[in-house]
């Protein structure tokens, strides 16, 4: 199968959508981070708001082709401990490891303990206990933070392993034809009453937590884009029509998402029925925004660009480490006082050159590091075949 550069591309491009948004996440005045700026806009609200809804569906919708395409030629046991090993390791590693000095921060910035990171990590890893509200994950004694994507996506995927028999089944089949089969206005709305369905029904019940748990509604919405990336792969038919949508979706996304706006601003201590009126919106918002970035990246990004062998083998690496590198850096740099321009554009240069980096000239260097942070042991170099001895008369090359 020839190799799909819009999709390796799309890839990269998402997570470091990613990097870049929580690079904002310092900065958004009224929502919820680990730290905040005393630079925090109101104004970042909704242009924030118009990446969220849907940057983290793109994410698990494209980790769901990628799914597609390492169930090939294996067993569900086989891709279950492939998996294991790559989202696992780094996600336990990343706790040991990167993601304390981002706990110690906030609870430091919170007034729970004292100032001390030697102190604060021998008592990290004994799981506590933490006065309420410490940090993020505080009840649980430690946290996962950021990485919270890869254990959503290692239960996705043993998930959608196990039910191997129900996909490859006559029925499943004909589910997938059905949903590949979509044309026009029908994919434009039918993979967005599943989505719709979550919100009237799970969405009131359970907020969002990143906790595994108790994450019902989110589960559901990730796991059904999980399930349409399986679906999508690279049925060409299928990208052919998200191609030709490309224009249409986009010029919906911009209404759907002017609608969820309006919907909100007016819900604003109203009738609750108001704010599941915009997370209608929001829903159909989400599907239309994959369907043209899906679409745009087709048109645009399926050809071999010389950056996409690194950036792949850099995803997973600048995706552990982004987050502990943006508060390190927040923190060394909120004594310089840079202002709401300088600063800014500083820590996410910061960010980007920290994760270069650690990755280049480290990560992927080590052979025991490269596992700690997803990526496959580098491939040792052929031995040479020796030389056959040259026959009488032969000409020597």
């Amino acid at each position: 199968m020839n190799r799909r550069h819009d999709i390796d591309a799309l890839r990269a491009l998402a997570f470091g959508l990613v990097i870049l948004y929580h690079v904002a996440m310092y900065y958004v005045a009224d929502w919820h981070w680990h730290l905040k700026s005393p630079h925090a806009a109101d104004w970042l609200q909704w242009p924030m708001r118009a990446v969220n809804l849907w940057r983290m569906d793109l994410v698990f919708l494209i980790s769901g082709v990628a799914f597609g395409f390492l169930r090939q030629g294996g067993t569900p046991a086989r891709l279950i401990g492939q998996r294991s090993l790559r989202l696992l390791l780094p996600l336990v590693f990343g706790m040991a490891v990167v993601v304390p000095y981002q706990a110690y921060v906030q609870a430091l910035d919170n007034g729970a303990i004292v100032p001390g990171f030697a102190a604060f990590l021998a008592r990290y890893t004994t799981g506590g206990p933490w006065p309420r509200d410490a940090f993020d994950g505080w009840d649980f004694g430690v946290t996962w933070n950021h990485l919270w994507y890869l254990i959503y996506l290692w239960a996705y995927t043993v998930v959608l392993a196990l039910l191997t028999p129900v996909l490859d089944s006559a029925a499943g089949q004909r589910l997938r034809r059905a949903f590949t089969q979509l044309r026009g206005l029908a994919l434009l709305v039918l993979p967005v009453l599943p989505l719709a369905l979550y919100s009237l029904t799970l969405w009131p019940r359970f907020p969002p937590t990143h906790d595994l748990v108790h994450d019902a509604w989110l589960h559901a919405v990730y796991f059904t884009l999980f399930v349409y990336g399986y679906w999508v792969g690279v049925d060409a038919g299928l990208w052919a029509a998200l191609r030709r949508l490309r224009w249409i979706a986009l010029a919906l996304a911009l209404g759907w998402f002017a609608l969820h706006v309006g919907l909100r601003l007016t819900a604003v201590g109203a009738d609750p029925l108001w704010r599941l009126a915009a997370r209608l919106a929001a829903d159909a918002y989400v599907w239309t925004s994959l369907v043209a970035v899906l679409g745009w990246a087709h048109h645009r990004l399926n050809r071999p660009w010389p950056w996409l062998a690194w950036a792949n083998e850099s995803v997973y690496p600048w995706y552990v480490l982004h987050q502990t590198l943006i508060i390190a850096l927040a923190v060394l740099l909120a004594p310089l006082a840079l202002g709401p321009v300088a600063e800014p554009a500083v820590l996410l240069l910061g960010t980007v050159l920290g994760c270069w980096l650690l990755t280049d000239g480290l990560v992927r260097r080590s052979a025991w590091l490269r596992p700690l942070f997803g990526l496959s042991p580098r491939a040792r170099p052929r031995c040479p075949t020796p030389a056959s001895p040259a026959r009488p008369g032969a000409r020597n090359a």
